[in-house]
Parts: structure tokens; C-alpha cells; sequence
């Protein structure tokens, strides 16, 4: 049954205050206000296929190499091919991790406080750790940015699924999620757009929810992200450091996804 677990207090989509913009913002369609929550790190076609590369050959590495089999699989191409990435990089990617060897990404994580007290999530997939946190490690050096122990920052996130849609209605969203007994922490409606918030481990259970009900569906927005409890403004010299401090986060090859509470407008 639908399980929302912030009954007592306000609901997590509006004390965020998340909208969806139509269109594009710098690297695709993402939460108008959520700039400070999450900064796409592929601010170039380069840096946006060799993410895609390598993300796409682990869910294919990780499962099988077959979009329709592979949920994870099928989830990163609906996202790259909404980002652009052309079918040769996609197929490109697949079929490498379909034969032996190759590549051996893993993940890694680090977490920190930077410029102006902010707090930073950076994902990475790197097959050189040593490299990896060399390179993350001299990004929070020169900005004056100090890296923290594992857990420390995670917890000041919230850790969830987001998906959202033109059109629909609430009601028959929320219908949808309890006749395929999803677990829902808060569905948003707004400017013609639904957004359903879930824990991660409900993600793909939710998406095959949504596309059983409304076989036409399409999603502006599929992803497992931290979203901030809490939001930060920064202004003069703490923002300027700030955002240096993400463009060379971008420059790094192994950096994913930076996540952070800085409200950037």
C-alpha cells in the first residue's frame, strides 16, 4: 500500500520546492530549482558521451546487454537518448560490455564540505582509485574545500527516486501506486507536470506502475538522486569560489555527478 512517510510534517517536494521547467536547462531537462541540488557535469558533448559510455557499459557489465531484459539498463538509454546522445555511442557502449574483458569501472564516492560550509556528494566511476581521489582531492584543496569522512554529508540528503510526467492526474497516479503496491513518499502536482518521489529500492517497481496504467507515458525526469534537507545561498567571493570549484569538478573524466545544497539562480 502507498506508504507516505512524512505525514507530520511538510511534504518533501514542496518544502524543496521542486518545479519542473519545461525545455532545457544547461545539460537537459531538470527541476528548475533544483540547480542547487544536483550540477550535471557533462558541460560538454565530450564529457556528456563518456559518462553516458561508461554508465550505460556498467548497467550492461552488471546485468545483461539487452535493454528490454535489463531495467537499469533500459532506464540510462531512455536517459541518454533524452540527453542527446547519439545511438552509435549508445550501441558503442553495450556492445563493448557484451564481450570479455574490457574496461573494469567501479564506483566510488567522497564527500565534503566546501566553499561557504556547502555540502558536497561526488560520484565517480573510475578503474584507478588512486587517480580518481587524487584529482577530486586537489578540487577541494585549491578552493579551500575540505573532504570528510564517508556517511558525514550523506545524511544530510535525502536519498530518493524521482519521476515526472506531463499530464495525468494525481488521484489516478496515487491509484496507480497503490494497485501495484508501491511505496510513495510524496507526489507532486504542478503546471500540468506529476512528480512521484520513492524510495530508490521502488524505483523500477514504480516506472513499470506508471507505464502499465498510461501505456503512452513519457518521462521528462527518471533518476535516483540526493536531494538536500536543507538549501544554501552563497553570494560574492564564497559563490565565485563555489562555482570554481565546480567547473574543475566537471574537468575531472571520472567525476559522475556532483550533489550539493547551494541554491544557484
Amino acid at each position: 500500500m502507498i506508504r507516505f512517510v512524512r505525514t507530520e510534517q511538510e511534504p518533501l517536494a514542496a518544502r524543496l520546492r521542486l518545479d519542473i521547467q519545461r525545455g532545457r536547462l544547461g545539460m537537459g531537462r531538470i527541476f528548475e530549482k533544483r540547480k542547487y541540488s544536483i550540477f550535471k557535469t557533462a558541460a560538454q558533448n565530450s564529457k556528456l558521451y563518456s559518462k553516458y559510455s561508461k554508465q550505460l557499459y556498467m548497467a550492461a557489465k552488471n546485468g545483461v546487454p539487452d535493454p528490454n531484459a535489463n531495467p537499469a539498463l533500459r532506464t540510462m538509454v531512455e536517459r541518454a537518448k533524452k540527453e542527446n546522445v547519439p545511438s552509435h555511442v549508445i550501441d558503442k557502449a553495450i556492445q563493448k560490455a557484451s564481450g570479455a574483458g574490457g574496461e573494469n569501472y567501479q564506483p566510488a564516492r567522497y564527500e565534503g564540505f566546501g566553499p561557504g560550509g556547502s555540502l558536497l556528494i561526488v560520484d565517480c566511476l573510475t578503474d584507478n582509485n588512486t587517480r580518481t581521489i587524487s584529482d577530486v582531492r586537489n578540487c577541494f584543496t585549491k578552493t579551500g574545500a575540505k573532504m570528510s569522512a564517508n556517511g558525514s554529508v550523506v545524511m544530510l540528503f535525502d536519498h530518493l527516486a524521482v519521476i515526472s510526467f506531463s499530464g495525468g492526474s494525481e488521484e489516478k497516479v496515487l491509484e496507480a501506486m497503490f494497485a501495484a503496491d508501491v511505496a510513495v513518499e510524496d507526489v507532486e502536482s504542478k503546471d500540468g507536470t506529476i512528480t512521484v518521489f520513492t524510495p530508490p529500492a521502488e524505483f523500477y517497481k514504480a516506472k513499470t506502475a506508471l507505464r502499465d496504467a498510461f501505456p503512452d507515458l513519457e518521462f521528462d525526469v527518471q533518476e535516483i538522486t540526493f536531494l538536500p534537507k536543507e538549501s544554501k545561498v552563497l553570494v560574492g567571493d564564497e559563490l565565485a569560489m563555489f562555482e570554481k570549484f565546480l567547473g574543475m569538478l566537471n574537468d575531472c573524466d571520472d567525476v559522475q555527478e556532483v550533489y550539493h545544497n547551494v541554491s544557484l539562480t
